[in-house]
């Protein structure tokens, strides 16, 4: 089977296994050792977490990059295009090498069925090691432990943070998340948490799996200084660094987890304090909090669980707006849209519900049902609706807020029109 271009490769994969998510290693591993090198040629961090994974994926990739290595890059899922998910020194893949990567994935698979994530991830490997990177982070795609990344041993494991998300596929409890994110982690290597207050579950976890665990409040920590922040190492080892120029508190955990991870990497791939310095000022990430300037205000945030939602609630009470906050809000069906709203009510003036035009969309009729006794709602049966609706009504202060997923978000990206400073602004 071959196709000619990456809208074709990814519509054929779609269809190519019976479950969308079927988590479990025994496919990737039949194809990739058939297709790729055992072990692989260079260090891999992996980063899992329920929130969190994509600021420290960019922050690991920016300080990797400003210490001048060659860096590879796997991320899930994307916002407009599907070649953000690959990249090689900072830049997209282009669709050719994509194409190609999955011919040869085709050409190894034999009789084995793939799902759509394990075909992306096994092209990715594949890509990576014939660019002869020096260093490959990857993120996790949905839990850990049964997830195609972690067909390959991490030399740095991170998980940034526990919440309640994917519950059907990873449990019910906090714990039982936890359980399933530690996966990730190896005998005898550094196994990261980001977050001081995890469920004890995930360091236990840690514990029995043998890894070196390196906790934040407990191995290492943050300190706040007059100008910026310090990081304090495992061996008391102290960084005076400027704030991460990614927003919000909460990224400063990530920050820590990501410069964790690096130092213990430190004999392999020697990282300066300037390095650090530097990644933490260029590291980018759409979507997240990404305030985009002019009138009204347009702020895009993929928050689709309670604890991001928490979080974007808090980055709303420091972001000086002089009017109305008016929200877009569409999610996927297996989403807790109460747990989304909960924490916003009291900073949102107006609600616009949608639906995405994704498979697994939850339909703008049963998000109205599910949010019950909310104040000033219009629902609408698009994205593009609601956002056309909300920009009508937008004053010259006000603000227009889309969140609830990465689908979401792409829309209004692709709705608001590619200029690059609006892609990239942060």
């Amino acid at each position: 089977m071959h196709h000619d271009t990456l809208a074709d490769w990814l519509d054929w994969q779609a269809t190519l296994h019976p479950e969308k998510i079927d988590l479990g290693l025994e496919r990737v591993a039949a194809v990739w050792a058939r297709l790729g090198p055992q072990p692989l040629p260079f260090p891999v961090i992996t980063v899992g977490g329920t929130n969190g994974k994509g600021s420290c994926v960019a922050m690991l990739e920016a300080i990797y990059l400003a210490a001048g290595y060659r860096v590879a890059t796997y991320s899930s899922p994307h916002l407009l295009v599907y070649n953000e998910r690959v990249r090689l020194n900072g830049e997209a893949v282009g669709d050719q090498p994509l194409c190609e990567a999955f011919a040869r994935v085709e050409a190894a698979r034999g009789r084995v069925s793939l799902t759509y994530f394990e075909y992306g991830t096994l092209a990715a490997l594949d890509l990576f090691v014939r660019a002869a990177v020096d260093l490959a982070i990857l993120e996790v795609g949905l839990g850990g432990r049964l997830d195609a990344v972690n067909l390959w041993d991490a030399d740095v494991a991170v998980v940034t943070s526990i919440g309640l998300d994917h519950t059907a596929w990873l449990g019910e409890t906090l714990e039982a998340i936890a359980r399933e994110k530690a996966g990730i982690f190896r005998p005898g290597r550094p196994a990261v948490i980001g977050q001081a207050d995890a469920p004890p579950a995930l360091r236990a976890a840690a514990g029995a799996r043998q890894a070196r665990v390196i906790q934040r409040g407990r191995e290492m920590d943050v300190e706040m200084a007059t100008s910026g922040w310090i990081w304090r190492g495992p061996d008391g080892e102290r960084l005076a660094l400027p704030l991460p120029t990614l927003r919000g508190g909460f990224q400063l955990d990530n920050a820590a987890a990501a410069i964790t991870a690096a130092r213990q990497l430190g004999e392999r791939l020697p990282v300066s304090l300037g390095a650090i310095r530097v990644g933490l000022a260029r590291a980018r990430l759409p979507g997240r909090f990404q305030v985009l300037p002019g009138t009204p205000t347009w702020i895009l945030d993929v928050a689709h669980n309670g604890a991001a939602a928490q979080a974007l609630a808090t980055n709303l009470q420091g972001f000086a707006t002089s009017g109305r906050v008016l929200a877009v809000l569409a999610v996927l069906a297996d989403k807790s849209p109460e747990a989304i709203v909960a924490p916003l009510r009291a900073r949102v003036d107006h609600w616009y519900l949608a639906q995405t035009e994704d498979a697994r969309a939850m339909p703008a009729r049963t998000l109205r049902e599910r949010l019950g006794e909310l104040p000033n709602v219009t629902t609408l049966d698009s994205v593009a609706a609601a956002l056309t609706a909300a920009h009508a009504a937008a004053g010259p202060g006000d603000a227009i807020l889309v969140l609830g997923s990465f689908v979401t978000v792409g829309a209004a990206l692709g709705w608001l029109g590619p200029t690059p400073a609006r892609i990239c602004s942060n």
